[in-house]
């Protein structure tokens, strides 16, 4: 992309990000208790400094929302100046991991605890400015400001409560009534509040900022402490701007079809960056999700629109101060209460329910509100440990009676849980034939001893058991004394309809076999996940265009499951142009791309493909015939079977180029189109180069 075509989207984007920004520095600067350029030099080094050096080009750093609670104690503790020195010690630890490319180690932190941690903060954010927007002061402790809300609120109310409240409105409403992303919702939110101040000549408290910015700048000092308290307040600063960094840097990656983010890069960017804030007198930076998405929306290319945004800023504030000191302190205070409570997620909370993680998240949560950050945190990790040791040795057990008794265990089988099942076991009727089918991912001595006993004692009073395992391994292992050895071999996910034939003989048809070891072995791992897909309903990332070939099976070759992959299959992978006559094919690139939203078409073939042998040959007639010359390969310059597949390939993206909705989405940025070539022989994926006609590796 030239320089000239990128600054043609970079230059708006950036104007929009630094819109957005200037009322959040100072918001955020506000409600830490630090002085307001912090939280503007903040926003310029964040601008300039990272998006010069960040591994993640799109993604807008700043002070952040999420570092408020940690920043606002520190300040409490030892003074901004001594703050300062913390964050530029901070941004040294940063650089450190990074260099030591510990980038994705951050990323190993249970999402759980993450945002639950920035849910727990985003309260604690909102419950002390709702204070400063109905006129009085925040205190120091989520619990206190919990504790004064009744009486500040039946309290008498000045013009900031109005400032405040109309502030609130004005960000909800916005974004429903103007579409345009120049005039952003906390823009127009501050404005409007500051015009209605001047209008009723309100003596509410406003922005206060140093006649001489750069003159006044607080420059750091070493703070008046022991070296193990302070050295946890510079811990406790980069780890928490670490992770909300990469984190967010993850985020972007998803909004755009751009360069990957290069975590480690944008780790030690992040360093330099608060290091460079730290001595200059700003607060801590992160990366912003907020402003970052706002940048990728708003159309932004390069890293351009990253500096150019922290540029704007400090132009703005050495030429328009006085604009800045005319904004009542209650608009800034009800923006931060906005953002608190989106830090509140209504979707995370319902990801984490379907996923059984919502006590990891509330707990964290609460545990910030109730105590401090990192305690919060320490007793979220506790609480997400807990939670995967109570998986682990979880079982799911079935009883079925029909004309036998059919007990099914799976999931992992340990002592702890033998129990349970000596129980369910022990209420079975006696002298019945029972079968015991053991889905087990891991079995101990103590919980086979338990199935063992209980069998022994079953059949001495006149019952038949059977046991039968579905994965095979562990209980007769346990039964020949060897439990110790090896794994469990992995679970049957496929096979052949002679396969199950095979396993099922005196069945009298092989798919229903096939349906049969599906109930047993795989519906109770996947009925979970099913059910949350059939709730809240398919949103794919990609439509894959491919044979009908019976030997592909495009959810093995992708390693993906139910939901991920929106299937169109016919006779040769064939996209028959727009306007040809065929709606089957037409209907489903509409659907996806305007419907489902996907972010990515693929046209993959395959070797061997008997569609293409017959067009090299001309051979087909009737309906077949007919399908395949919609294809509109030319083979005339092909060599061998496999370069006539890879020009099939090249050719149907060229016919998906034909449909509105594919050039429109793909000239807007949503959209991208893929071509693939599967070998069967090596079972390996090769992608399509359209414009040479030839295929490379998959890297």
């Amino acid at each position: 992309m030239s320089v000239f075509k990128a600054l043609r989207h970079d230059v708006p984007a950036s104007i929009v990000v630094f819109l957005i920004a200037i009322p959040l520095s100072l918001g955020i600067a506000a409600a830490s208790g630090a002085p307001l350029m912090a939280g503007l030099m903040a926003a310029v080094v964040g601008g300039v400094v990272v998006g010069l050096l960040g591994g993640a080009p799109l993604q807008v750093s700043g002070p952040a929302a999420g570092l408020t609670v940690i920043v606002a104690g520190t300040i409490h503790a030892y003074g901004f100046a001594a703050t300062a020195a913390i964050v530029a010690l901070a941004g040294g630890v940063q650089i450190l991991l990074g260099l030591a490319r510990l980038g994705r180690a951050a990323l190993a932190l249970s999402p759980a605890v993450v945002h639950g941690m920035l849910a727990g903060i985003g309260l604690v954010i909102a419950l002390s400015q709702v204070h400063v927007l109905l006129g009085g002061d925040a205190q120091s402790e989520a619990w206190k400001n919990l504790r004064d809300l009744p009486a500040q609120m039946a309290g008498q109310h000045s013009h900031s409560t109005l400032l405040g409240v109309l502030t609130i409105g004005v960000l909800l409403l916005w974004p429903r009534l103007v579409k345009t992303s120049l005039l952003p919702a906390a823009l127009a939110a501050v404005v409007i509040a500051t015009a209605t101040a001047a209008v009723l000549g309100s003596d509410a408290k406003r922005v206060d900022l140093p006649e001489a910015p750069l003159a006044e700048l607080t420059f750091p000092q070493w703070p008046d402490a022991g070296p193990g308290r302070i050295a946890l307040a510079v811990l406790a600063i980069a780890l928490v701007a670490s992770i909300e960094s990469l984190l967010s840097a993850v985020a972007v990656d998803r909004l755009h079809d751009g360069p990957r983010a290069d975590l480690n890069r944008e780790l030690v960017a992040q360093g330099a960056a608060n290091t460079t804030s730290g001595l200059l007198g700003g607060l801590p930076i992160t990366g912003v999700i907020v402003r970052s998405s706002t940048n990728v929306a708003a159309g932004a290319r390069t890293r351009m629109s990253t500096i150019l945004h922290g540029v704007w800023i400090a132009l703005f504030v050495l030429a328009c101060a006085p604009l800045l000191e005319m904004i009542p302190m209650a608009a800034l205070a009800a923006v931060l209460v906005v953002v608190g409570l989106r830090l509140i997620s209504l979707a995370q909370i319902r990801t984490y329910a379907r996923h059984r993680e919502l006590p990891t998240y509330v707990i964290t949560a609460l545990g910030v509100v109730a105590t401090d950050l990192l305690t919060g945190v320490g007793v979220g990790l506790a609480a997400a440990v807990l939670m995967m040791l109570w998986r682990l040795v979880r079982c799911d057990i079935r009883v079925e009676r029909a004309e036998e008794t059919r007990v099914t265990i799976s999931g992992t089988l340990a002592f702890v849980g033998s129990g349970r099942v000596a129980r369910v076991l022990a209420a079975l009727p006696v002298g019945e034939r029972v079968t015991v089918e053991l889905n087990l991912d891991y079995l101990d001595h103590g919980a086979f001893q338990a199935i063992e006993d209980w069998r022994e004692a079953y059949e001495k009073s006149g019952g038949t058991v059977t046991v039968h395992e579905t994965h095979g391994g562990w209980f007769q292992r346990a039964t020949d004394g060897r439990l110790g050895e090896g794994k469990t071999a992995p679970p049957r996910r496929f096979g052949s309809w002679t396969q199950w034939q095979h396993l099922d003989r005196q069945r009298r048809d092989a798919m229903e076999a096939g349906i049969r070891e599906f109930e047993r072995s795989v519906a109770p791992l996947v009925r979970p996940h099913l059910a949350g897909l059939a709730r809240d309903g398919q949103q794919p990332e990609q439509l894959f265009i491919t044979c009908a070939d019976s030997r592909l099976v495009p959810n093995l070759i992708t390693t993906s499951g139910p939901g991920d992959l929106f299937c169109v299959r016919n006779v040769g992978n064939i996209v028959p142009p727009y306007g040809s006559g065929d709606d089957s094919v037409g209907a489903s690139i509409e659907f996806a791309v305007n419907v489902l939203k996907v972010r990515t078409i693929t046209v993959c073939g395959h070797s061997g493909c008997g569609a293409v042998q017959a067009l090299r040959n001309g051979a087909a007639g009737g309906s077949l015939g007919a399908w395949l010359r919609q294809s509109g390969a030319d083979f005339s310059d092909c060599a061998d079977e496999e370069h006539c597949v890879t020009a099939n390939v090249a050719q149907q993206l060229l016919n998906l180029r034909t449909y509105p909705v594919v050039r429109d989405a793909e000239a807007a940025g949503r959209l991208t189109l893929t071509g693939l070539y599967f070998d069967l022989t090596e079972a390996r994926m090769y992608a399509v180069c359209p414009d040479r006609r030839v295929r490379e590796p998959v890297t």
